[in-house]
């Protein structure tokens, strides 16, 4: 769970990243899933939202807005699939293998790879991968797909942003119900 929260942590310090048409991911929405899911999230977000939420944040001197604001333009899509069951694996693992299997095309580089075991009946079972597209030291796409028996989350984000931006934005976009200080201090 703790990997999973922390995949969910990164994508959501890395929103304000990513874009170009080699970063899309064809990620299925999961309608069947939604209806046996105790909690769910499906976010999609295009150019015009992400881009009319920058128009719509206020021109103020905080340095961090105005770095959300100037993120915020080279974003072209935000897509994002959570789900939390009731039951261990009453989600199809070969959906999620079909997305992983995208990362294997060119201009994709695995940047983080976690696979946690568990105990001998599959509990603390984690397999977090994370992965960038990057084009002349810009990231083009960011994926995190984390999954252990109960949940999963695959975030695909899909901009342009320079890497030094990274670390600025990490003050802005932590996961709800969490600070900064329970992330671990290389998040």
């Amino acid at each position: 769970m703790k990997t999973r929260l922390l995949a969910v942590a990164a994508a959501c310090l890395a929103v304000p990243l990513l874009a170009s048409a080699e970063g899309q991911l064809q990620i299925p929405s999961f309608p069947e899933l939604r209806a046996h899911a105790t909690e769910s999230v499906d976010l999609t977000l295009g150019w015009m939202p992400l881009h009319l939420l920058g128009w719509l944040m206020k021109k103020t001197d905080d340095p961090d807005a105005a770095q959300v604001r100037e993120t915020l333009k080279g974003l072209q899509s935000v897509q994002i699939r959570s789900y939390e069951f009731n039951s261990d694996y009453a989600y199809p693992q070969a959906a999620i293998d079909r997305v992983r299997a995208q990362l294997s095309a060119p201009g994709w580089s695995p940047l983080v790879q976690v696979r946690r075991r568990g105990d001998q009946e599959g509990k603390g079972k984690e397999n977090v991968d994370i992965y960038v597209a990057l084009e002349d030291k810009k990231v083009k796409g960011l994926v995190i797909i984390a999954s252990e028996p109960r949940e999963f989350t695959i975030v695909n984000i899909v901009g342009t942003i320079d890497l030094e931006q990274i670390a600025s934005l990490s003050r802005t976009f932590v996961h709800p119900g969490r600070t900064l200080g329970q992330l671990p201090p290389q998040a």
